[in-house]
């Protein structure tokens, strides 16, 4: 049964990958969002606020990544939904193939597309002057984290996927999650925020991650927070992993 659910993952896999290949501006368009933020806030908000944190992009840039994957997420719920809608769901279940592979399939594309918007945003962020001190094990825990976390939003994607009533409404789910790092530590330190702020800022889950991963960046001990972040991506993945399950069942019942 494990190698039956392997195989038609890997399968499927392959199918959502050469859709992928075959439509590279999807990655292209994910990226841009992030990038523009990058360049708007190091260009143009950077001279004043880089006074405080010293070199802005080196600041900055945890909190684009995070940007990154929440943008990258919303095609995931945007394909998952045209895949339903076009009626491939009930051809894949007259055939003999493991139910969840299907949803595995759109997951795994998602990390991989995601893999590679970071990849390019973090090219752009070096040639803007971005420099770390992290060592391999740095970079390996800063990827490890940036993974659980895509894997985390990738399975609450899936939600909207199977639920939503319109391409755009599938997608659109994602703004929020976009827009959550604006309240956190990914742009200012939260002891500039006014108190109501600041409480949200540094509860959220958004915080937690990018200190962590800055702290990483920058070779310096990351304490409390790296057991925090891990805390909250493992809880959303959890939580939407049932979620994304019971979803699926119902509606291919």
């Amino acid at each position: 049964m494990k190698e039956h659910f392997l195989g038609d993952t890997a399968v499927l896999l392959g199918r959502s990958l050469r859709h992928i290949t075959r439509s590279l501006d999807t990655i292209i368009t994910t990226a841009m969002m992030p990038i523009a933020f990058l360049l708007l806030f190091v260009y143009v908000f950077g001279g004043a606020i880089g006074s405080r944190v010293g070199s802005y992009v080196d600041y900055l840039l945890p909190g684009i990544l995070i940007i990154t994957v929440a943008s990258g997420i919303s095609y995931t719920a945007f394909r998952l939904f045209l895949d339903l809608k076009g009626g491939i769901f009930e051809r894949f279940q007259s055939m003999p193939i493991a139910r969840s592979a299907v949803l595995w399939a759109h997951v795994l594309t998602s990390m991989v597309a995601n893999l590679i918007s970071i990849v390019v945003v973090v090219l752009v962020a070096v040639l803007m002057g971005f420099r770390s001190s992290a060592g391999v094990l740095a970079w390996l825990a800063i990827a490890g984290i940036l993974a659980l976390f895509t894997l985390a939003l990738t399975w609450l994607a899936v939600i909207p996927g199977l639920t939503a009533s319109t391409a755009d409404g599938a997608s659109a789910f994602a703004y929020p999650l976009i827009f959550l790092p604006f309240i956190s530590s990914a742009f200012v330190p939260t002891d500039t925020m006014p108190g109501p702020v600041r409480a949200f800022a540094e509860h959220q889950p958004v915080t937690a991650i990018v200190n962590t991963i800055r702290s990483l960046f920058t070779g310096q001990p990351v304490g409390a927070d790296i057991g925090v972040a891990l805390a909250w991506c493992v809880a959303i993945l959890v939580v939407a992993y049932g979620f994304a399950m019971v979803t699926y069942r119902r509606r291919i019942a």
